[in-house]
């Protein structure tokens, strides 16, 4: 269906104006969630690095924040660029969290969380009683 055959002749302007609110009421709703979903990562985010003796404001930074993230799990940021390269890429994807885990004492659930859902594990480990125990938890 490419919407050309659409017929909104049958509606009067209320009904249209009607549509329009509901569609920006559930906009302004989704967006509003999202915006507090991401100021939480950016907290959780920014106490991580605090936990792990990094000024909490380079967690912002996009790609710096990757290269500190890689540094923190002890493995090479350079590794970073394996990120590019399909297939190979799984290895970084799947290391870095394990890694990252283990540097806050945590075991596998915490590593799948970290693949799965980063932001909200993010939090946990930023907002939670993780400690950092160095690089790769030595």
């Amino acid at each position: 269906m490419d919407g050309s055959n659409l017929d909104f002749s049958g509606l009067s302007n209320s009904e249209i104006y009607t549509v329009g609110q509901i569609t920006g009421g559930v906009l302004t709703v989704l967006y509003t969630i999202l915006a507090i979903i991401y100021i939480l990562e950016i907290i959780g985010m920014w106490k991580m690095f605090t936990k792990a003796g990094i000024a909490g404001w380079k967690s912002i930074i996009p790609i710096y924040n990757a290269v500190l993230l890689f540094k923190m799990s002890g493995e090479s940021p350079w590794l970073i660029l394996l990120c590019f390269i399909p297939i190979v890429n799984l290895y970084p994807i799947i290391h870095q969290p394990y890694k990252l885990a283990k540097s806050f004492g945590k075991g596998i659930g915490c590593t799948l969380a970290l693949i799965f859902f980063p932001g909200i594990t993010h939090i946990y480990l930023g907002l939670g009683k993780a400690e950092y125990l160095g690089p790769g938890g030595q």
